[in-house]
């Protein structure tokens, strides 16, 4: 079974959920908001919202996703044969992305050192388109919701390496200092005289929210209720099944439109790329 953005837009203005934090939490599956926009994301690529029972619910989601992951590691979800996804949640339209040790992705590559066994093998792969989904909440509900694409929205993975690699080379370079292998920036082993306390060197990065990056294209309504905004390349639109094009430009009103706009490429923005966006104001 297939499944893609566009059947995941379709299906928010078909049933645009804001007190997500109650209606998960109502089916014993949400703690917090964060799992309940999880939860959400899952239902809307699935079209799983009228399914309560969690063993349904799961099997529900195995037809539609290879891969389902963890906080720690990179991404929260693949598509079966289809695009990965990258969930985040922050509390105001201001607010940055933190991603920790992820560096941003314009695509999700299976040699990656920071994503699982498990994500590796889930299907044959070796890479894959990546959206980022950024919730926006407010008092346990749900203010708006962005859908960015990775090349859209982050340069190549050689800038940010070339960055970190500079620091590691940097930290791993000081004398006398005992240092380890590993996937961080660095890691200090034997630091005092018994040797047996260590330092571990992480890198925090962070990203400004798509709400903020975005805004010459897509700005916000302030006093809407509830608001909705995608970004994708318009080759990537067209790549998507002319069946589910059709289906999504059908429901096209006064509250949920597709135009095509211009957007600063990631890697230089002199060069304009040409896009679509996709939004949505309840």
């Amino acid at each position: 079974m297939m499944t893609n953005l566009l059947v995941a837009i379709k299906n928010l203005v078909n049933n645009p959920v804001i007190n997500l934090l109650s209606h998960y939490r109502s089916a014993n599956r949400a703690n917090n908001m964060g799992d309940a926009l999880e939860f959400y994301i899952k239902d809307l690529f699935c079209d799983s919202f009228d399914e309560n029972d969690t063993e349904k619910k799961n099997e529900i989601y195995s037809k539609y996703f290879s891969y389902i992951g963890n906080q720690n590691n990179p991404p929260d979800i693949i598509i079966k044969q289809g695009d990965a996804i990258e969930v985040k949640k922050i509390e105001s339209l201001r607010s940055g992305i933190a991603l920790n040790s992820s560096y941003p992705k314009d695509k999700l590559y299976s040699d990656s050192s920071l994503i699982t066994m498990a994500c590796r093998n889930c299907e044959n792969w070796r890479e894959k388109d990546l959206v980022y989904i950024i919730g926006v909440s407010k008092d346990n509900n749900l203010k708006g919701l962005w859908f960015v694409y990775g090349d859209c929205y982050s340069a190549n993975k050689e800038i940010y390496e070339k960055i970190r690699d500079k620091i590691s080379k940097g930290v791993n370079e000081l004398q006398d200092v005992e240092f380890s292998e590993t996937n961080e920036l660095g890691r200090v082993n034997k630091v005092d005289p018994l040797g047996i306390t260590y330092l571990r060197i992480r890198g925090m990065w962070g990203i400004e929210n798509p709400i903020k990056v975005f805004n010459y294209v897509a700005p916000i309504e302030q006093n809407s209720d509830f608001f909705v905004n995608a970004i994708l390349l318009k080759e990537k639109y067209l790549s998507f099944p002319e069946k589910d094009r059709k289906n999504l430009e059908k429901i096209v009103s006064d509250k949920f439109f597709i135009k095509d706009i211009k957007i600063k490429s990631p890697n230089n923005p002199a060069k304009l790329l040409e896009a679509k966006l996709l939004s949505f104001i309840k």
